[in-house]
């Protein structure tokens, strides 16, 4: 009986199988189901696929940050009017969830040195402490807040006591990467607490001293000699005097300064103010008004600057 040929698949004519001995054709083998690659990102039409193997995506952490739900805000704003009655479940609540409560508890000055170390955890970056009442021991307890990059502690009416430089110290020493520090109306803070944070956290680039009395010119010229991004300082009511203005602005920070408050310094003459516009080129926030020892000299070199647009906000008084 003569070999017959096997018709090919109507939708493989095009491929037709090949024959073997006697004309019995070659059966085809079946290929494999491969499940499609996962792809990771959008590619643009015409741009060539990334090289080497796709490699799956990181399973998120159960404590990513993510924005609460308004149930779980209303469960924040209720514990934080019974704080006495959860205070125990507070210390093991996850990251992001702190995060929301301690905005929500430093809003309504209810942080204190006792109840502060229940809310801290390892990756706190940002603290605002100012309408709370809290002293250098809420400080002495920021050892494992090694993210911290921002800390508010002005006191906006009066001044405030419980904040010394051994609070500034602890601080400096626990929190390496800090990037802005504020401590207006602090005024038991001397240079000693300066010092130690111009030293240990050289990433600044705001700094608060205003109506820190016991601030002198080694603060200034810590800052300028080991804070070189810092750009806006603030050290407005204070014992200042040219010479620390003048350290400050020759230092490494000279080139990024942008904002200066030397307001109400009863010590600087128009040697601090000749100091900062001709060190500092980024300059365009300056103000120095109820400084009674800056003349008509000042004035005379801020109009042209502010003719030329320079400056976008100067403020002087001229005795």
């Amino acid at each position: 009986m003569p070999a017959c040929k096997r018709e090919p698949p109507p939708f493989r004519h095009h491929h037709p199988e090949p024959l073997g001995r006697g004309g019995a054709a070659f059966p085809t083998p079946r290929r494999r189901h491969e499940p499609p690659q996962r792809r990771l990102g959008r590619c643009r039409r015409g741009s060539p696929a990334p090289p080497g193997p796709v490699s799956a995506a990181p399973t998120p952490s159960p404590c990513a940050r993510r924005p609460l739900s308004l149930r779980e805000v209303r469960c924040l704003q209720c514990l934080t009017k019974n704080l006495s009655r959860y205070a125990a479940d507070i210390k093991s609540l996850p990251p992001n969830i702190k995060d929301k409560l301690i905005k929500l508890m430093s809003r309504q000055g209810q942080i204190t040195d006792s109840n502060i170390s229940e809310v801290l955890h390892p990756a706190v970056e940002s603290l605002d402490l100012r309408d709370c009442d809290i002293s250098d021991n809420a400080l002495l307890q920021l050892y494992n807040c090694k993210q911290l990059k921002k800390i508010n502690l002005n006191s906006c009416k009066e001044n405030r006591l419980g904040i010394t430089s051994e609070g500034v110290i602890a601080l400096a020493l626990s929190c390496p990467y800090l990037r802005e520090a504020s401590f207006k109306r602090c005024c038991d803070i001397t240079d000693s607490g300066i010092l130690a944070l111009a030293l240990n956290c050289q990433f600044l680039q705001i700094v608060n001293l205003g109506s820190c009395s016991g601030i002198m010119d080694a603060s200034l010229q810590a800052l300028g000699e080991n804070c070189k991004f810092l750009h806006s300082v603030d050290f407005s009511s204070t014992q200042v005097t040219d010479d620390g203005v003048t350290a400050l602005v020759s230092g490494t920070c000279s080139k990024n300064l942008k904002e200066i408050h030397m307001e109400r310094c009863v010590n600087l003459t128009d040697v601090a103010v000749e100091a900062v516009l001709t060190c500092c080129p980024k300059i365009h926030i300056f103000l120095f008004h109820g400084c009674p020892l800056v003349t008509d000299r000042s004035r005379d070199v801020l109009e042209q600057l502010v003719i030329s647009n320079k400056i976008k906000q100067v403020t002087w008084t001229v005795y």
